[in-house]
Order: structure tokens, then sequence, then C-alpha cells
């Protein structure tokens, strides 16, 4: 489908997105090029497209007699209601790409891509740095690049967008924080939508980017098993302070024969560290984390748990209470 991009049971269902209407809004019977235009862009067409198939009077028309209705300088759409949502992403791409579709970037292109979880508060568009694209609509960011090689661009997406690897890395880039980076980063590699080899390709293809070493960083962190935000900040805080490197979602048969997933598992101190995230508020989570580490303590092992967000108010209480409970395991500097 495109470069540097795995097929994932997301990204089907991101290809299989809701259709578009066929309501062409008066659209001749005869204008099957036109019409397949507008069923590919979910009903959303500059000008500079429309006249190539009508004269302007027509559309001068359409938009008169209420079939088509101007949403965007220069952008209309063939019907009169709402926008949905994909229709709002083809205004802003076609909004920045000068008559043509601009390339949707970061966080708009993961969510196109599969990403779940992290929605977008705005949609980001990336174009080349000597393109203008003046007054974008409401919401819509416009980011300018000198460098996008053929690997990053994925033309046939709809609307196009860049691959999995070099949107992760402007995401990162783009983040109004360290820790939104962080977070995109982590998901991404938790959904399956990115190896590390593709990460660091496309870093280095992005030498000025924002937060490389961040993004790198992260990506490692995340392809070595951490699934959460927390376990990818427990683990730096481990590095930090020197203490032994432990096992990520290591797998585990319970008493039960039933398979476990350890958040962190020092294998030769018998020391468990779960971090608990938002999820763990809900009753039946509650109970299945309770009822694991039960097993943990009928095992003999130790078990430690943090919430998320102490590892980020109090990270030297969590690094002291690890290192304490390895020493008690007898692990020494």
């Amino acid at each position: 489908m495109g470069h540097g991009v795995r097929r994932t049971p997301a990204r089907e269902l991101a290809e299989r997105r809701s259709t578009p209407e066929t309501t062409f809004g008066g659209v001749p019977e005869d204008a099957d090029e036109l019409r397949r235009l507008l069923s590919w862009q979910h009903n959303v067409i500059t000008l500079q497209q429309a006249v190539a198939h009508l004269s302007r009077g027509t559309v001068r028309h359409m938009v008169d007699s209420g079939r088509w209705r101007q949403v965007h300088a220069g952008i209309f759409s063939t019907h009169t209601g709402p926008l949905a949502a994909d229709q709002r992403l083809w205004v802003a791409s076609l909004a920045g790409g000068d008559g043509e579709p601009a390339l949707l970037g970061g966080r708009t292109a993961l969510g196109l891509l599969g990403l779940r979880g992290f929605e977008p508060d705005r949609i980001d568009v990336l174009i080349p740095a000597r393109r203008r694209a003046d007054r974008p609509p409401r919401n819509v960011v416009i980011h300018r690049t000198t460098s996008l090689p053929a690997t990053d661009v994925l033309v046939r997406w709809r609307p196009p967008c860049t691959a999995a690897a070099r949107s992760i890395v402007d995401a990162a880039s783009w983040a109004r924080t360290d820790r939104e980076a962080t977070t995109v980063v982590a998901m991404a590699f938790q959904q399956r939508l990115v190896s590390l080899d593709e990460v660091r390709a496309a870093v280095d293809r992005l030498p000025r980017a924002k937060r490389r070493r961040l993004t790198l960083a992260t990506a490692q962190d995340a392809a070595e098993g951490s699934h959460s935000l927390g376990e990818v900040e427990v683990a730096r805080l481990l590095r930090r302070h020197r203490l032994p490197p432990p096992t990520r979602q290591a797998a585990r048969l319970d008493a039960g024969g039933r398979r476990r997933y350890l958040d962190l598992f020092f294998e030769d101190y018998g020391l468990h560290v779960e971090i608990d995230g938002a999820h763990h508020v809900d009753a039946g989570q509650a109970w299945l984390d309770m009822d694991r580490q039960n097993q943990v303590w009928l095992s003999g092992e130790r078990i430690l748990r943090f919430p998320a967000w102490l590892v980020r108010q109090q990270p030297l209480k969590v690094a002291t209470d690890i290192r304490r409970a390895l020493e008690a395991a007898g692990w020494r500097r």
C-alpha cells in the first residue's frame, strides 16, 4: 500500500472507512471522470479541479442553486449538509495543496493509518517549503518541509498522507510537550504501526527534526516491550539510577495455566513492577490486576505497584523503592 508501512487489521479498517455519499449535486451523468474524483474525495472538490471538467458558469450555477456549497476559499462540497470527519480532512488537504491534495501528517496521518486512543485536536498538513498556503481552514496547521522523499509518502491513501515512520517523527517534532511526543511514539509501537528500523531510518532522513534523541530513545524502549508511557518512564528512571534492566512484558503462566504479561520483571531477583494507568479504576480491570498480584505472591515472588502519576510526580520515590526491593532480594550495585 505504501513504502515502509505494514498491513495490519487497523490499517485495513482505515482503508475501509465509511464510503462517500454518491450525491454529486447535479453533476452530469456522462461526467464519469469527475464523478470518480468526487467519489474518491468524499464529495469535496477544488475550483481548479472542477473547471477541468465543467465550465465556470456551471460551477457558479451549482453553488447558486444550492446543489454545491463553498466550504473554504476555492473549495466546494457537493452537498449542503454538515461536513463529515473524512470530508473535513479532505478540505484541509485540498486547502494546503494549491488545487491538488496535500499530505496530511503527524498525528493526523497516524489516525488515518490506524492509531487509536490518542485523537488529535487539530489537522496537520505537510507541504513543500516553496509552496504557499494562505489562510488555512480553522483548526488546520500547515507545516513546511524541505525533505519529502517518496519513501515518506502514501499518495494513494484517502486523503494522501505521510507514511507511519515519518508521521511519528513529525508528530514528535510538532508536539507541544515532550510528554505528548513520548506518548505518540509509545502508542504507535504499542499498536504495531511501525518498526524500530523504520523510525531510525526516518530520523536519519530528517537531521533537523526536533526531539530526534527523544524519539529514538522512546522508540527503542517501546520496541523492547514497554507498552505504556508509564513503562517507558520507569525504564528511563532505572537507567538514570543505574539499576539493572528488567524484562518488559514478560509472559508467564500462572498456577492455573493462564498466560499473564508482566510490565517489568527482574527475573534474577523475583521482583515484579507494575505500572497502573487510568484503566485500573475500572472494577473489572482492578480485579484482574488483584488476581495477577495474588498469583505473584503465591509463587513466592515480590511485586511493587505504582500509579502512573506517581512515576511522573515522584520519580525518586519510585526508584528508591525499586532499589530497596532489589537489595532485599540480593542485588548489589
